[in-house]
């Protein structure tokens, strides 16, 4: 009789399982309970995670929890590509310097920079920070600069200033001008009593060195991590726009929508998918325009020095017409795009399963795509047709006053921003020896970020605002997770 009893249990449990892994492949989430703990001996059946959500960057993902983990190249390359990946590397790493150098292919830098190398802003390919000290360069916050907006929506350049303030210049240039920001601790609490700080950032230009400061809108911005950027671009643009719901059709108060800017190399208008205000369209571009704004290096898309107006460019040493070759820059550009995405830790665990769960409960996933798949990427066969958990739809959202910049850039106002991916996000830490994010990084957090939210994103805040203080630190480990 204990034996039939034991078979009938064993059969009852096997059709939970079946039953269970059934409604989660169809979108539903269940906890069953026949106890109050965890132990399997009292009948618990908990949540189970998706086959494969712990590669989040398909068969481009790696497993590495390292300082080093956002630096591999993505495992299913060519020899070819791992090649060109290897001399990118070189070229994002290394410092460049003033022209004329012996070093001719990486000569060059300024006149004016904000950093030597890309990785001066993005460390160890990461993400970059606010100064921790007034008067600290190359931290990865760069400040943009515009008067209004021209063809498309394109910011218009201060004239005396252009449309970055660089911090830094080559022996002989007068640096433009220098930054300050100070905080303030604005507290508040949770309906369960939980107490709570954010801090507002003000942000002062010092030792102004080219007349005065005519640009009317100043948006500070951090340097991205920038693992999977090739995956982002080759989602198809169908893809994308099935995503936006600019109307709000479905009233769930989320209206994203795509932004369309300009395209240097084709010359028409694109959806843009890179940057905070998705102001690129292609990894090209934005690594072109990096290297333009952020070191003073000339490309074939940005043929023209940032001289100030005090300075005469015929008279400023240069490392060449352009000073990054388009068969470097393209080599650049595929480093940029197939960096592993790093996969995830600890997605199996019943306390990540169920943030998981809340963070899919409280309409986060509405900006945060969970998963999408990619099309067919123009060059790079193996970023085509890969599964991918990015947690991104690459949309502009209202985030409301509290995060506006005042800036339009193209389509997007001054209250919109890109969705930021969020893979990655829980080894930034690890990596950079921080967890400052939002686009100032005024967030010293994850909790702090998420209280930021505004806008289309307020109902998702206030919901996680009155959860339970255990089911907010389930969110979390999920978050930390990714």
């Amino acid at each position: 009789m204990a034996l039939t009893y034991g078979l009938r249990q064993f059969a009852f449990i096997k059709n939970m399982q079946k039953i269970r892994k059934y409604l989660l492949l169809s979108g539903f989430v269940i906890v069953l309970f026949t106890g109050c703990t965890n132990d399997d001996s009292s009948g618990y059946i908990g949540l189970l995670p998706e086959d494969g959500e712990e590669f989040s960057g398909g068969q481009t993902t790696i497993f590495d929890i390292s300082p080093n983990a956002f630096g591999f190249q993505a495992p299913n390359l060519n020899d070819e590509e791992s090649l060109d990946f290897f001399v990118g590397n070189s070229l994002f790493n290394q410092n460049w310097v003033t022209a004329p150098a012996s070093t001719t292919a990486r000569d060059g830098l300024g006149p004016l920079f904000n950093s030597r190398a890309c990785s001066g802003c993005h460390f160890k390919d990461g993400r970059g920070r606010p100064p921790e000290f007034n008067g600290e360069i190359s931290h990865g916050l760069l400040l943009r600069l515009s008067i209004g907006n021209g063809d498309f929506g394109a910011p218009l350049p201060d004239p005396n200033y252009g449309g970055q303030l660089q911090d830094q210049s080559i022996e002989g240039i007068d640096t433009e001008a220098g930054f300050e920001i100070t905080y303030i601790e604005i507290p508040g609490n949770y309906p369960d009593g939980t107490p709570y700080s954010l801090r507002k950032p003000t942000y002062t230009i010092t030792n102004l060195t080219q007349g005065d400061l005519l640009a009317t809108n100043i948006s500070p911005r951090v340097a991205n991590h920038i693992s999977g950027m090739g995956l982002l671009e080759a989602i198809d643009e169908t893809t994308l726009l099935s995503l936006a719901d600019e109307n709000d059709s479905d009233n769930d108060g989320i209206s994203g929508r795509p932004n369309y800017v300009w395209d240097v190399t084709s010359g028409s208008v694109k959806i843009g998918r890179f940057g905070w205000k998705a102001n690129q369209p292609t990894v090209l571009q934005q690594s072109a325009g990096a290297f333009s704004g952020d070191m003073g290096i000339t490309s074939s898309l940005f043929p023209d020095e940032n001289c100030p107006p005090s300075v005469d460019c015929s008279t400023v040493p240069n490392g060449g017409t352009p000073e990054i070759e388009d068969e470097n820059l393209t080599k650049m550009a595929l480093y940029a795009s197939t960096l592993a995405v790093p996969g995830r830790r600890d997605w199996e665990a019943q306390d990540v399963l169920e943030g998981k769960a809340i963070f899919e409960q409280i309409n986060c996933t509405g900006c945060h795509t969970p998963k999408i798949t990619t099309g067919a990427h123009p060059s790079i066969s193996a970023l085509s047709n890969q599964t991918i958990r990015p947690y991104t739809d690459l949309l502009l959202h209202d985030m409301g006053p509290d995060l506006a910049d005042g800036s339009q850039d193209f389509l997007a106002t001054g209250n919109e921003w890109r969705t930021p991916p969020l893979w990655g996000i829980g080894l930034f830490e690890t990596v950079n020896g921080h967890t400052y994010l939002l686009h100032d990084g005024r967030a010293r957090n994850l909790e702090e970020a998420i209280l930021w939210h505004g806008g289309e994103a307020e109902n998702s805040k206030n919901e996680f605002k009155n959860l339970p203080a255990t089911d907010r630190e389930k969110l979390l480990l999920f978050l930390n997770s990714l």
